[in-house]
C-alpha cells in the first residue's frame, strides 16, 4: 500500500472562493481527476494524496489561485487538470499558464483581453507572428478564426496593413438553401456571418462599418478573390476544408508584397461533394516543406467552447478512427 502524502497551501479568502467554484464545483473536479483529498481548515488547504498527486494538485490550485476572477472559468480548469496529468510542462502548470496569460493580443470593445488559452493556441499565435502564411487546422472551437480575427485587427489597428480581406467559399454546410432573396450582399451574408460576428466583438459594429465603407475592410465570398493581386494586407480564409484544389492555389496566388495570410479549416468537417478533394487536404501536402508556411494543428485539447464540446469532438475523433465516417454512403467509406 503506497504512503499517503500532505501538501499544505495557504489562499486568501479571495482565491478560495475561485478555486472552489459554485457549489465546490471546480474542487471536487480537481479531487477526482487527480485522486486527492482537498480538506479547508480557515483558509489552510490540507491537499492528502499518495505519490507526486498533492504537488501536482497544489501547483495547480496555486495557478488558478492568480488567474482573474473572469479568466476562471471551467475550461481553464479542465486544461490545468489535463496539464498535471500528463506533466509535461516543463515548469509546471502555473508558469505555462502564466506565459498563455501574458499574451494578451487585443482588447474587445467590452475591454475583455484577447489571448490563446491553450499551449496549441499560443503556437498557433506565436506561427502568425513569425510567418507569412499559416494554417491553422483543427476542429469546431479551438479559436482558429477568431485570434486570426484579433492578430489582423490588432496588425491594421497598429498601421503594419492598410486594410484586412476576410473571406470563405459560400458553400451550403450539408442543405441545399436554393436561391436566396434580396440583393447579392443578403445572398452571401448568411456565409459570412460568423466573420461578421468576431468583427463586431473584437472591434465594435460601428467602427466595423465605417472602415468597411472606406474600403478598408472587406468581407466577400472566395470567389470574390480571382484575378486579384492583394497588397499590404492581412487576409483570413475561413473554412478552408470547403475550398477544391483550383480555389486553394487560386487564393494563394493573389498574395501579394507586404501581405499576411492565415488560413483556418477543419478537415473533418467537409461538405464538398463526396467525389470532391478538398483544398486544404491537398495544400498540407503540397506546401508543407515550403520555407515561411507554417501548418499548426489544433487538437480536441484546445477547445475553448463549453466543456460539453470538447466531449463531442473527442467522442467523433474515437468513432471515426475506430470505424472511419460510417454515415458515409457505400462505396465512399475509409476503407
Amino acid at each position: 500500500m503506497k504512503k499517503e502524502n500532505e501538501k499544505k497551501l495557504h489562499l486568501s479568502a479571495e482565491e478560495m472562493q475561485r478555486v472552489f467554484g459554485g457549489g465546490d464545483h471546480y474542487i471536487r473536479k480537481i479531487e477526482k481527476e487527480l485522486h486527492v483529498e482537498i480538506i479547508d481548515r480557515n483558509g489552510e488547504l490540507r491537499i492528502l494524496g499518495t505519490g507526486s498527486a498533492p504537488a501536482r494538485a497544489a501547483d495547480l490550485l496555486i495557478a488558478l489561485a492568480g488567474s482573474s476572477a473572469e479568466d476562471l472559468v471551467e475550461q481553464r480548469v479542465n486544461y490545468g487538470i489535463e496539464l498535471e496529468q500528463e506533466q509535461e510542462t516543463a515548469g509546471g502548470t502555473g508558469e505555462v499558464m502564466e506565459q498563455i496569460d501574458a499574451d494578451v493580443i487585443c482588447h474587445t470593445v467590452a475591454g475583455k483581453p484577447v489571448r490563446p488559452k491553450t499551449l496549441g493556441q499560443k503556437a498557433y499565435v506565436d506561427a502568425i507572428r513569425s510567418h507569412l502564411i499559416v494554417f491553422g487546422i483543427g476542429p469546431a472551437g479551438t479559436g482558429k478564426t477568431y485570434l486570426a480575427m484579433a492578430m489582423a485587427i490588432t496588425a491594421f489597428l497598429h498601421g503594419e496593413v492598410s486594410r484586412i480581406i476576410l473571406t470563405r467559399p459560400a458553400i451550403e454546410a450539408g442543405e441545399k438553401l436554393g436561391f436566396l432573396p434580396g440583393d447579392l450582399q443578403s445572398k452571401v451574408d448568411p456565409y459570412l456571418r460568423p466573420l461578421y460576428d468576431a468583427l463586431y466583438q473584437i472591434m465594435g459594429a460601428e467602427n466595423f462599418l465605417k472602415n468597411t465603407e472606406r474600403g478598408l475592410i472587406e468581407v466577400a465570398p472566395l470567389a470574390y478573390m480571382r484575378g486579384r493581386t492583394l497588397d499590404n494586407a492581412y487576409i483570413i480564409l475561413d473554412e478552408a476544408q470547403n475550398t477544391t484544389p483550383e480555389q486553394m492555389k487560386m487564393f494563394l496566388t493573389r498574395i501579394g508584397f507586404g501581405s499576411k495570410v492565415v488560413i483556418t479549416g477543419d478537415a473533418t468537417q467537409k461538405d464538398l461533394m463526396p467525389h470532391v478533394r478538398s483544398g486544404l487536404d491537398v495544400a498540407r501536402m503540397v506546401l508543407k516543406n515550403v520555407e515561411d508556411i507554417a501548418f499548426c494543428e489544433l487538437t480536441g485539447r484546445d477547445v475553448v467552447r463549453h466543456p460539453l464540446v470538447q466531449k463531442i469532438v473527442r467522442a467523433y475523433e474515437v468513432w471515426e478512427e475506430k470505424h472511419g465516417k460510417a454515415w458515409q454512403p457505400e462505396g465512399k467509406r475509409k476503407r
